[in-house]
């Protein structure tokens, strides 16, 4: 049958022609059909089509009937218009005087403290007409939070006498709020590449407000009362990041940076996550499927009661050296990789804080000054296979110490810790499974320390600062001057605090389990749910320090929900209410006593960003 259906220019014009005169049984339908033929043949290739002569400026075909029509002749509409590119340049680009105020020339006009459309404060458009750009950001953090903590009592500190407990009334408020102010200057065509020069200060100014129902809970001094008022001016970051070089047409370049900067080891804040003076050396490879950082550190001490970096006093002897390299797409499409090494060497002296309490050493075990050195290897993943999207981290602690917490020998650091998140995304829905292991000192009084500790951790992970474990910082009651675990941490770790004390590598380790979801109910409203069950992974060491044995292994469940409000559709309103409780487990209660079956932390946050 194909070769039935081939075209035959002779049957064709027969078979037309035979139509046509069936058909046309007017004059019009005869006058029609005269015209037709010949565009159809041609179509066909039977008759030759008419050619194209552009100084006679006709089209090159016409309308069935009708004679070849001149092209209209061209006016100008835009004297003014830049001329179009010569041939020998198509494809090039044209240079636009400043570019950057095109929708100015043509009257969109758009104030100042407009963040949302081209804004010269916002870094959409240069300062001076050229290539110098300037980003300042404002932005507002306002917390209240109710809560309830285990909260020592001393006999030289209560209001209420014949109380003779060590254990005191747990319920506790705290409202603070922070203004961040930051100026962001850099020069540079940063279309397809990094900036030439960029300079960056940050302040922060918070205020905050604690109120307890027992007296030396905030402060040494009884006199003191129940309450805390406290505010702090703290300089996060001061740095100069220098463009070394561009070492392709794809802009793989290398940086530094020199300053006080933020830093994070890895993807969730799991090992150490700040922002301290150093210096850094970073950039990328391959079109950036490789990246690098060699970074060095020394820590600034903080405000106890706001965490921000206080520039007034000598740094800390405590010096961090980082090297670690990336890999997109590796060992799966759609994963990053990272191997790390960090070096951490502490040879701090002894330290107050502004409350009065001491935090160097730590007021447990022989109170000795102590120093390490201990050196992290480390990997971590983040990204997807497939439809699973996948977090990993895993770190192992190799080094020595000076001497232990219980003994005056030096001991060796071998400690590890893993961790992993998956969730999968079900429409609105995303489901996530959560998995936590830091290793514990099995025995108090040996040469060998195996508590993992982080140098100063702020992790995402498993519901964060919504789970009431690793928002809240619990005191260790009648073991020493120390906390369980610290705010915004989540290893029990018995330290004196993230901010201003020495990790500890005699401490019982963590286990943790956890189930959370997300729920997208609209664009602009999300429900976040998260429910963990948490354990010591030994207790050898909390049984020495309270002299009691069989101490339990389960800290408890941990429940927690929290709605974030996003009214704009971006991060410059956020509110966040959130609720959480701890319902005390085996070991919990060995510490804590049985007085209280839930603690219960109720958080309102809303952040303003400009």
């Amino acid at each position: 049958m194909r070769d039935d259906f081939r075209f035959r220019p002779c049957a064709l014009i027969a078979t037309f022609a035979a139509f046509a005169a069936f058909t046309t049984s007017s004059r019009l339908c005869a006058q029609q059909a005269a015209t037709t033929l010949p565009s159809v043949l041609e179509m066909l290739g039977v008759l030759p089509a008419p050619t194209y002569d552009p100084a006679k400026s006709e089209i090159p075909r016409r309308r069935p009937g009708h004679p070849y029509e001149p092209l209209p002749q061209f006016t100008e509409q835009n004297p003014n218009g830049v001329p179009p590119a010569p041939v020998d340049q198509a494809g090039e680009f044209l240079p636009v005087p400043n570019r950057w105020r095109i929708m100015e020339t043509l009257g969109f006009k758009f104030p100042w403290y407009d963040p949302y459309n081209q804004n010269v404060y916002k870094g959409d458009k240069p300062i001076d007409g050229k290539d110098h750009f300037l980003v300042l950001t404002g932005i507002s953090d306002t917390i209240i939070e109710p809560r309830s903590v285990p909260t020592p009592i001393g006999l030289q500190g209560t209001s209420r006498p014949g109380e003779l407990d060590v254990l005191g009334r747990v319920n506790q408020a705290l409202y603070t709020q922070t203004f961040i102010a930051s100026v962001d200057y850099y020069h540079g065509d940063t279309t397809f590449k990094p900036p030439e020069i960029e300079y960056k200060a940050t302040l922060a100014f918070n205020y905050n407000r604690v109120n307890t129902e027992e007296a030396r809970a905030l402060q040494i001094d009884p006199r003191l009362g129940t309450d805390r008022d406290d505010g702090f001016i703290g300089v996060q970051e001061l740095w100069v990041d220098k463009h070394l070089r561009d070492l392709d047409s794809r802009y793989d370049f290398d940086s530094l940076r020199i300053g006080i900067q933020p830093f994070s080891t890895d993807f969730r804040g799991f090992l150490f996550q700040d922002s301290e003076p150093g210096i850094r050396l970073f950039g990328n490879r391959d079109d950036n499927r490789w990246q690098y950082n060699f970074a060095y550190f020394r820590r600034l001490e903080k405000d106890v009661n706001s965490g921000l970096n206080d520039i007034t006093k000598s740094p800390r002897h405590d010096d961090i050296f980082v090297a670690n390299l990336y890999r997109q797409d590796f060992p799966w499409l759609g994963f990053t990789s990272q191997a790390t090494v960090v070096y951490n060497h502490n040879d701090d002296s002894t330290f107050y804080d502004s409350n009065g309490f001491i935090q160097r050493p730590a007021a447990i075990g022989l109170q000795l000054p102590r120093s390490y050195d201990v050196t992290y290897l480390g990997y971590n993943g983040d990204g997807h296979i497939g439809r699973v999207n996948l977090t990993a981290s895993a770190y192992y602690a190799i080094g020595h110490q000076s001497h232990g917490i219980f003994v005056e020998e030096p001991t060796q650091i071998r400690a590890g810790f893993l961790a992993a998140e998956a969730s999968m995304d079900f429409n609105w829905i995303r489901v996530r499974a959560s998995g936590a292991y830091a290793s514990g000192d099995k025995n108090a009084y040996d040469n060998r320390s195996t508590g993992f500790d982080a140098i100063l951790e702020n992790p995402i992970f498993a519901g964060a600062d919504t789970s009431y474990w690793i928002s809240q910082g619990v005191p260790l009651i009648g073991g020493g001057g120390v906390g369980l675990n610290q705010p915004n941490g989540m290893l029990p770790d018995l330290r004196s605090s993230n901010a201003q004390g020495q990790s500890n590598f005699d401490n019982p380790g963590l286990r943790l389990l956890g189930l959370g979801a997300d729920f997208d109910i609209t664009p602009t409203s999300r429900v976040s749910g998260n429910l963990n069950e948490l354990w010591f992974d030994n207790t050898a060491t909390l049984e020495a320090l309270r002299q009691q044995a069989n101490i339990g292994r389960s800290i408890g469940t941990d429940a927690s929900v929290a709605w974030i409000y996003r009214p704009f559709f971006t991060q410059n309103v956020v509110v966040r209410l959130s609720g959480a409780a701890l319902l005390p487990g085996s070991g919990f209660k060995s510490l804590y006593g049985t007085d209280h079956s839930l603690y219960y932390s109720v958080l309102a946050n809303v952040i303003l960003t400009f």
